[in-house]
């Protein structure tokens, strides 16, 4: 098994074709990205994209556990908080955001198997495939405000396209969508059950793709495996409580969304478990989450990316990141001591210097 973060393979199919195949491979860390994967994705994307021989790309994961957990955010830790460390915090959220955005605009389709745990910098990279498919072990979040951040990797986007207020109301608390949910929110294309993946990858391979629309070719092998797995497919909670997180998120301030959102708490267990985390969230992530959010609702995805580099490099340099990941993965007490201890005492000016562009972060 290769020891490199990232392994490549270019697999033969039909007509002298090729699919080319990305497996994330660091299962010890929940397969969570690195600068060194992102250093080593986007020239094979590039290359990919200008090979004729190349049909396609499939993106998957080593293990059971994780597509990909989010970012490596240990070693962001590190960046914050050693001497001279933070240039290479600046460069992860820059060249993430970049992948990211290459990903969307991808020439090719791109297949991505999100199977298991898909969080933050892994729904980066599986947002922009054209052919998003979740399994029966799909978890999907954007759980940042627990740590000092906020929904990035174009969340400011996506977020805002999703039904509803659904988007708001998973920004503020970080809940998990299963594999329905991912499906209903727009954030997945397909469900296929997992024991089906190698067959996928061999009627892809055994597919005849010259002079063929490569998109419909995969679409429909995946409707013929999606059609095999309808019966296993869960009920999505998001689309059964639709109307309660409608009504709880009907206010004008973060502060009267945030109480109507605790008090679904005792409807049931899934709301229950959903708010939760608002508890434990950070004040400065949960306003910043809410401005963004709103501030990017007709904006177009490139705009969103930057408007995100200015607001996680300046994250990297006020200290509510870097206590999150201290509180929740570091020390693990699990007791973060918040710049501002609730949203009534945040300072606007606190705020909206999040928000500006500083010399640090015009790169």
């Amino acid at each position: 098994m290769s020891d490199q973060p990232l392994v490549f393979e270019e697999w033969p199919a039909g007509d002298a074709s090729v699919i080319a195949a990305v497996r994330i491979h660091s299962p010890r860390n929940l397969n969570s990205l690195s600068l060194d994967m992102i250093r080593l994705l986007r020239p094979r994307l590039e290359a990919w994209a200008e090979d004729e021989r190349v049909v396609a790309v499939w993106l998957e994961a080593e293990g059971d556990k994780a597509f990909c957990a989010g970012g490596d955010i240990v070693s962001l830790y590190r960046s914050m908080t050693e001497p001279g460390g933070s240039d290479l915090g600046e460069a992860f959220f820059r060249e993430e955001y970049q992948l990211d955005h290459q990903i969307h605009e991808f020439p090719k389709p791109v297949i991505c198997w999100g199977h298991g745990i898909v969080m933050g910098g892994g729904i980066g990279l599986m947002v922009g495939a054209s052919h998003r498919v979740v399994t029966e072990a799909s978890r999907l979040a954007m759980p940042e405000v627990n740590i000092g951040l906020y929904p990035d990797v174009g969340a400011g986007w996506f977020l805002n396209r999703m039904p509803g207020r659904l988007g708001l109301f998973l920004g503020l608390t970080g809940a998990r969508m299963n594999a329905a949910d991912a499906l209903y929110t727009g954030m997945a294309d397909r469900f296929i059950q997992h024991a089906f993946k190698s067959q996928v990858i061999d009627t892809l391979r055994g597919e005849r793709w010259q002079g063929r629309d490569a998109h419909g070719v995969i679409g429909s092998v995946l409707r013929q495996f999606e059609a095999r797995s309808r019966e296993a497919l869960p009920e999505s909670p998001l689309r059964r409580h639709y109307d309660d997180i409608q009504r709880a998120t009907d206010a004008d301030t973060l502060v009267d969304t945030v109480a109507q959102l605790q008090e679904l708490a005792g409807r049931d267990d899934w709301l229950g478990k959903s708010v939760r985390g608002l508890t434990n969230a950070s004040p400065t992530s949960l306003a910043l989450t809410w401005r963004h959010l709103r501030s990017c609702r007709l904006e177009g995805l490139r705009a969103v990316l930057d408007k995100e580099r200015v607001l996680s490099v300046n994250c990297l340099h006020k200290g509510e990141f870097a206590e999150g990941v201290r509180a929740l993965l570091i020390d693990k007490d699990l007791q973060p001591r918040w710049r501002y201890p609730s949203l009534v005492d945040l300072d606007t000016d606190w705020i909206e210097d999040f928000f500006r562009e500083h010399d640090n972060n015009k790169r």
